[in-house]
């Protein structure tokens, strides 16, 4: 991209005065716009108008950051940067929050806009939707990583501050949570962010086998071990050498196995079946489980030596029910990985729809979650899932919840439930430092940094405001 432009030279084609400019603008399959000094838009070209989803007479005239609320508008503003250094950005990552209260990925190039005289008029930025290129992205991953570990809430907060230590570290890890609380994709995300990520991750799942397919499976034989041994076969912790083993469901493991798995974690080394030998392996090890082995240790159905052994670093997933302010955020993820994989332009969900989310206790977790937006995609067929689209177990409470009651000034902040959280994930951030807070707006807003009038503008429009304030 050029650093300047032929702005305010009479009939070139990069006049804005010039009758040609809107079309050759709209044009371009890039969004495009311009700014002034003080960052009002000055020009704003169809594809711009897709990807932000305001319209040109509604942009013009207004500053970008309020047009495309970005990730980066108040900590390092691509246009701020080029209109103050003088220097061209070229595809910067960045986040933008559209009028629809979605976020967008973009790719973001800057450029200073100058008269005949050199003179600075304004800049130019290129957007381009990277949507589909993420997405696909994140499909080829194998949806695994911290990608899929979604949640502000503090109990998640807690899992993403300590994961990088323990990640960094070589000790051996204990997932604990419910069924569907996503220990897997946390014992991925540990190996992904850990030195041994270039080696092999691999899962057992303890449970789906007997006691002596198990010790085969994870140790390995060797031929004549067995009648139908018929060649050496390497047992998983062979395969995970210089990477990861995820032991999953691991209370489920007989006494009599728990024995030998211990023997084998202590020294490091297995012996496969039939073998005389054993096999030195350098392996870390990950142990999964929706059982409370403490209690179990405590009344001798799980060794106590295997659960320090395999204890060292203990991680506890929360239950959906407790963190429920991440349901917004988790159901927006849902909503863009089955518009890929569906190929349906379904991008929201009804607030009757989402407050019955919000209502349901989710027995099965994030897992449960994910089945019912996967089973309203089937169901819809429209551009948004209603409520008579969301089909949930009757295995809790389900209700559509009614406008929140009016409270008397100076009242404690309305309960978690009675909000009408919305779907987008800056919404749920905005909640969650909120809740941090205590609803304290002078206190939250110091922490994101803006003025309380800026912050009030954000609750009302985020729909955070108690009744009477609105």
């Amino acid at each position: 991209m050029p650093a300047s432009t032929g702005a305010g030279q009479p009939g070139v084609p990069g006049d804005p005065g010039n009758p040609l400019f809107p079309l050759i603008l709209d044009s371009i399959n890039e969004g495009v716009f311009t700014v002034d000094e003080v960052f009002r838009i000055t020009s704003f070209n169809r594809e711009a108008e897709r990807i932000s989803g305001v319209q040109r007479e509604n942009a013009i005239g207004k500053r970008c950051y309020d047009v495309f609320h970005s990730s980066l508008c108040e900590s390092g503003c691509a246009m701020m940067q080029t209109l103050r250094t003088g220097k061209s950005l070229r595809d910067v990552r960045v986040d933008i929050v559209n009028a629809s209260r979605r976020i967008v990925p973009i790719s973001v190039s800057t450029a200073l806009l100058k008269d005949e005289l050199g003179r600075m008029k304004g800049g130019v930025e290129i957007l381009s939707d990277i949507s589909d290129v993420e997405s696909l992205r994140h499909d080829l991953s194998g949806q695994h990583g911290l990608a899929d570990i979604i949640g502000v809430s503090p109990a998640m907060r807690e899992v993403f501050q300590v994961l990088p230590d323990v990640a960094a570290c070589d000790a051996s890890v204990l997932v604990q949570g419910e069924s569907g609380t996503g220990k897997e994709l946390v014992a991925r995300a540990v190996h992904d962010l850990s030195p041994r990520k270039g080696g092999p991750f691999v899962r057992v799942n303890c449970a789906a086998l007997p006691d002596t397919l198990l010790e085969s499976e994870l140790f390995g034989y060797v031929k004549g071990a067995f009648t139908d041994a018929r060649r050496d076969k390497p047992g998983r912790f062979a395969l995970a050498d210089g990477g990861t083993i995820l032991l999953d469901e691991i209370g489920d493991v007989s006494p009599a196995f728990q024995v030998k798995l211990l023997r084998a974690l202590q020294e490091g080394e297995v012996q496969p079946l039939g073998s005389t030998g054993t096999l030195k392996l350098n392996v870390r090890v990950i142990a999964a489980t929706n059982r409370d082995l403490s209690a179990m240790a405590q009344e001798g159905t799980f060794r106590e030596d295997l659960y320090y052994r395999i204890q060292v670093v203990p991680l506890t997933l929360p239950p959906l029910r407790e963190r429920r302010q991440d349901i917004p955020l988790l159901v927006d993820h849902f909503l863009k990985r089955f518009a890929i994989k569906t190929g349906k332009h379904i991008c929201e969900v009804s607030a009757p729809a989402m407050r019955a989310l919000l209502a349901h206790p989710f027995p099965g977790n994030v897992r449960e979650l994910e089945n019912v937006i996967e089973r309203a995609f089937v169901l819809c067929h429209g551009p948004r899932i209603e409520l008579s689209h969301v089909l949930l177990e009757k295995n809790g409470p389900v209700r559509d919840r009614q406008s929140p009651e009016p409270r008397l000034p100076g009242a404690p902040p309305p309960p978690v439930e009675d909000l009408p959280l919305p779907v987008d994930p800056a919404a749920a951030k905005l909640f969650h430092a909120l809740e941090t807070h205590h609803w304290r707006r002078e206190e939250t807003a110091k922490e994101l940094r803006i003025s309380r009038n800026t912050l009030w503008c954000r609750m009302k429009r985020h729909g955070l405001l108690a009744p009477e304030t609105r």
